[in-house]
C-alpha cells in the first residue's frame, strides 16, 4: 500500500489537468456548477492577496466540506493560516470560516466524495483507495488528504 504523509502534495496532471482547472473555474465565475464545483477564494499567508481556485463542495448530512484531493496544497496552506474564505458560484459569494478536521475524522468524508467524484479525482488517491475501501484503508490515506468543515458567517 502507498504511503501517504502530511506532506503530500499533487501538482496539475500537464497541460489537461491545467485546462480542465481553468475551464471549471471560468464555469463558475459566470455562474456554471459542475457537481458541486465552486471558486474558493481564500487570502495568501504570505501577500494577504486574494488566491483563487476551483473547487468541489461535498455535502454530507447537511454539512459542508472541501476536500483537497491533492494534498496540501497552497490554498490548504493558507485556509489554514486564515481560516476564512470565500466560495463563489457567478454573482453569488459566500463567506465562511474552516475547521480542519483530525484524521480519524476524515473516513466518512472521503468516503463520500469518492463516492460522488473519483471519476474526477480519483488517480490522486491511487489504485489502493476507492469509495468501497474499508475505512483502515482510508485512515491510513487521512494525512495526505486535508478536508476542512465550512461554517456560513
Amino acid at each position: 500500500m502507498q504511503e501517504y504523509n502530511d506532506k503530500r502534495l499533487v501538482t496539475v496532471g500537464g497541460r489537461s489537468g491545467a485546462l480542465l482547472n481553468k475551464t471549471v473555474g471560468r464555469l463558475a465565475k459566470v455562474g456554471i456548477s459542475l457537481m458541486g464545483s465552486r471558486l474558493l477564494s481564500v487570502r495568501g499567508r504570505k501577500s494577504g492577496e486574494w488566491r483563487s481556485t476551483p473547487v468541489n463542495v461535498l455535502t454530507v448530512d447537511g454539512q459542508r466540506y472541501l476536500v483537497a484531493p491533492r494534498g496540501h496544497t497552497q490554498w490548504v496552506r493558507n485556509l489554514r493560516v486564515n481560516t476564512e474564505g470565500r466560495l463563489t458560484i457567478g454573482r453569488r459569494t459566500e463567506n465562511f470560516r474552516a475547521e480542519e478536521l483530525a484524521d480519524p475524522d476524515k473516513p466518512e468524508i472521503l468516503r463520500a466524495y469518492l463516492k460522488k467524484w473519483a471519476w474526477e479525482v480519483g488517480a490522486f488517491f491511487g489504485d489502493d483507495v476507492r469509495a468501497d475501501s474499508p475505512t483502515e484503508a482510508l485512515l491510513h490515506v487521512a494525512p495526505g488528504f486535508p478536508v476542512f468543515k465550512i461554517h456560513a458567517i
